[in-house]
C-alpha cells in the first residue's frame, strides 16, 4: 500500500477514495448501516515502506491527538513579552536602520501564521473524520486546550527570560536591574528553543497515514446536520471541490451560509478580545496594581492559560457527554457568552486609583503645576526629561528621577540606592514628628496601596473560563452546519476572518485604547515621543471594559441570530437518535 501522508482536505471530501456516502442526509439514499465501504486507504503508521510495529501503537485517534497536542504546544510557545527601552541617541542613520527590523518581525509573524494554520484547519478536520461524532468535541477540546499550554510556557518562560539582560551572551555590563523601566529582557532565547522543539515533533507527526484505521466505519455512521439551504445537495451533485477552479464557487457557497457566517463573526469578535487581553493583560496588571513586568507576565499566564484550557476541556466534555446536536450547541454557546459578559464587569469594581506622582497627578508640596515636571524646587537642577529613573519619596509620592526630586547625594545599601538632601520631598504624613526616616527617597516605584489584585485575578479567571467554553462548540458547530466536503475549507475561511477581524486588529485596538489613557510620555533627547511611563488607571479600566463589553454584545447577537436561522435537514431531529442506535446495535 502506498504511503501518502495526511491528505489536503480543503477542496475534496475527507475520505474521497473511500467511495462512501458522506454524513447521511435524508435528501439522499442512506448507506446500509453496519457495512463498511468496499475500499479504504487506511494505511499503517510510518514512512513509505518503513512501518515499524512499535509505531502502529500510535496509529489511532489517541496517538494522533497526542502528536497534534505536542506540536500545538511548541508552535504557540513563543509569545513572549518585552519591556520598554530608553537610552536613545539622536543618530538618524542608526534609528533608520533599527526601524527596518520591524519588517523582519512582520515577515517572521507571517511565516509563523502560514506554518501554523494547517494544524488548526486540516488537523482539526482530520480529528473529526477519525472519531465518532459525539466524541469529536471532546477530542477537539483536548487538542485546543493543549495548544494553550504553548502560551502558558511562553508567559512563564518569558517572565523568567525578562530577568536576563538582552545582551547576556555578549556579557555586556549594565548598572540597571529588572525593576528598572529601562530594562530589556532576553526575549529572543525562547524562539531558538521553540524552533528546536518543533522540528523534533514534525518528524513523528509526518508518519501518520492518510486515514486512520476505523475511519470508514466512523464515516458510515455519521448523520448529516448541514444547514438546510440546499448547499449540500448542490455540492454533491456538482462534485464541488474536486478541482482548484471550483474555489470561487466553493467560497461563495460558504459565504452565503448565514449560520456559518454568524458563527464566524461571533468567533472573530471573541478572538479580538482574547488576543487583546493576551497581549496587554501583563501591562494592565503592571500599571494598575504596581507590579514588575516579569511578575505581571507570570500572573497573566497563570490566569489566562489555565482558565482558557479549563474552559475548552469543560465544554468539550459537556457537548460530548450530552451528545448535543448543532442547534443545542449554539444554544450552549449563547449561555456561556452571556455569563462571560457579566463576569467582565470585574474591571468596574476592582480598578485602582492613580498613585501620587509629582508633576503629573500631584504638585511638589503645593508648588509647581500639574502636567509639568519642573517646579521651583528643581528648577536649577537642569534635569533631563529623557532620563526616567523613578524614585519613591518618604512622603509616598513618586518622582520622575532623583534629579526631579531635588536629591543631591545617595548611598548604596544591599544593592539598593537611597537618596538624601532632596529639596522637593516633603515629610511623610503618617510619621510622628519625633521619628526620623533614614532616607528621603528609595530607587524604584512606590508600592501601591491597592489591594484588589486577588479579587481581580479571581473574577477574571472565571471570565476567561466561560469565554473559552464557547471556542470548542463553535468549531464543532461550524463542522456540522456545512456540507461534509467543505468542512476543512470552512475552518480555513474561519481562520481568515479570525485574523482579519480578530487577532490582527485586537492588539491594535487595545494598544490604542491603553495609549489614550497615558498621562506621561517618554520624550527622548531627540524630542521624539516614545513609550508611556504613567497611565490613568481609571481611564484604562473603563476603556478595556468598554471594548470587551461591546465585543461580547456583538458576539451574543450573532450567536442568537445563528440559533434562529439554523434549519436542520428535514426530519433529521426525528431520525438522528434512531439511526445512531441502529448503527450501534449492528456493530456490536
Amino acid at each position: 500500500m502506498k504511503q501518502q501522508g495526511i491528505a489536503n482536505l480543503a477542496f475534496e471530501p475527507s475520505s474521497p477514495d473511500l467511495r462512501l456516502q458522506s454524513r447521511v442526509s435524508v435528501s439522499r439514499p442512506r448507506p446500509a448501516l453496519g457495512r463498511p465501504p468496499p475500499e479504504c486507504d487506511e494505511g499503517p503508521c510510518g514512512w513509505g515502506s518503513f512501518t515499524p510495529r512499535a509505531l502502529q501503537l500510535c496509529n489511532n485517534p489517541e496517538g494522533y491527538l497526542s502528536a497534534y497536542s505536542l506540536l500545538a504546544v511548541f508552535q504557540d510557545t513563543c509569545q513572549v513579552s518585552g519591556t520598554s527601552s530608553a537610552n536613545f541617541t539622536c543618530n538618524t542613520s542608526k534609528e533608520s536602520s533599527l526601524s527596518n527590523y520591524l519588517y523582519v518581525f512582520i515577515l517572521a509573524q507571517l511565516l509563523l501564521g502560514v506554518g501554523g494554520t494547517p494544524l488548526y484547519t486540516l488537523g482539526t478536520a482530520f480529528i473529526d473524520d477519525s472519531v465518532p461524532k459525539h466524541k469529536s468535541s471532546l477530542y477537539i477540546g483536548i487538542g485546543y486546550a493543549m495548544s494553550l499550554l504553548g502560551p502558558a510556557l511562553g508567559y512563564v518562560l518569558g517572565g523568567q527570560l525578562l530577568n536576563i539582560y538582552i545582551d547576556a551572551p555578549l556579557q555586556t555590563s549594565t548598572e540597571i536591574d529588572p525593576d528598572d523601566p529601562r530594562w530589556l529582557g532576553a526575549w529572543w532565547i525562547a524562539f531558538l528553543l521553540c524552533c528546536f522543539g518543533t522540528w523534533l515533533l514534525i518528524v513523528p507527526f509526518s508518519c501518520f497515514p492518510k486515514h486512520l484505521p476505523g475511519t470508514a466505519k466512523v464515516q458510515s455512521e455519521k448523520i448529516s446536520e448541514t444547514h438546510d439551504d440546499g448547499s449540500e445537495a448542490f455540492v454533491e451533485d456538482r462534485n464541488i471541490g474536486k478541482n482548484f477552479k471550483d474555489f470561487p464557487v466553493a467560497l461563495l457557497i460558504l459565504l452565503k451560509n448565514p449560520v456559518l457566517m454568524c458563527l464566524i463573526i461571533a468567533a472573530s469578535t471573541e478572538a479580538l478580545v482574547a488576543t487583546g487581553f493576551a497581549t496587554f493583560l501583563p501591562k494592565f496588571i503592571e500599571n494598575q496594581f504596581g507590579q514588575s513586568s516579569s511578575y505581571s507576565a507570570t500572573l497573566g499566564g497563570i490566569v489566562l492559560i489555565p482558565g482558557a484550557a479549563l474552559g475548552q476541556i469543560i465544554s468539550g466534555i459537556l457537548v460530548s457527554k450530552y451528545k448535543l446536536d448543532c442547534k443545542n450547541i449554539i444554544k450552549f454557546m449563547l449561555g456561556t457568552c452571556s455569563v462571560a459578559l457579566l463576569l467582565n464587569t470585574v474591571f468596574m469594581f476592582s480598578k485602582c486609583g492613580n498613585e501620587p506622582f509629582a508633576g503629573v497627578s500631584e504638585t511638589y508640596n503645593g508648588t509647581g503645576k500639574l502636567q509639568n515636571l519642573t517646579a521651583p524646587c528643581n528648577a536649577n537642577c537642569n534635569c533631563l526629561r529623557s532620563f526616567y529613573y523613578p524614585v519613591c519619596g518618604r512622603d509616598e509620592v513618586q518622582y520622575f528621577s532623583p534629579c526631579f526630586a531635588g536629591c543631591t547625594s545617595f548611598t548604596v545599601q544591599k544593592r539598593k540606592k537611597t537618596y538624601q538632601n532632596c529639596s522637593c520631598i516633603g515629610l511623610p504624613e503618617r510619621l510622628p514628628d519625633t521619628e526620623k526616616v533614614p532616607f528621603e527617597a528609595l530607587a524604584g516605584k512606590c508600592r501601591t496601596q491597592c489591594t484588589f489584585l486577588p479579587l481581580f485575578l479571581g473574577f477574571f479567571f472565571f471570565a476567561v473560563v466561560f469565554t473559552f467554553m464557547a471556542v470548542t462548540p463553535t468549531t464543532v458547530a461550524i463542522l456540522r452546519c456545512v456540507p461534509d466536503k467543505q468542512r476543512s475549507f470552512a475552518l480555513g475561511v474561519q481562520s481568515v476572518f479570525l485574523r482579519l477581524v480578530g487577532t490582527i486588529p485586537g492588539p491594535i485596538l487595545f494598544g490604542v485604547a491603553i495609549d489614550s489613557s497615558c498621562t506621561l510620555w517618554d520624550i527622548n533627547k531627540c524630542d521624539i515621543k516614545g513609550a508611556c511611563w504613567v497611565y490613568d488607571n481609571s481611564k484604562m479600566a473603563y476603556m478595556l471594559i468598554g471594548i470587551s463589553a461591546a465585543c461580547k454584545v456583538i458576539t451574543i447577537l450573532f450567536i442568537g441570530t445563528a440559533f434562529c436561522l439554523y434549519k436542520p435537514p428535514p426530519d433529521n431531529s426525528a431520525t438522528l437518535q434512531k439511526d445512531a442506535e441502529m448503527a450501534s446495535a449492528v456493530h456490536m
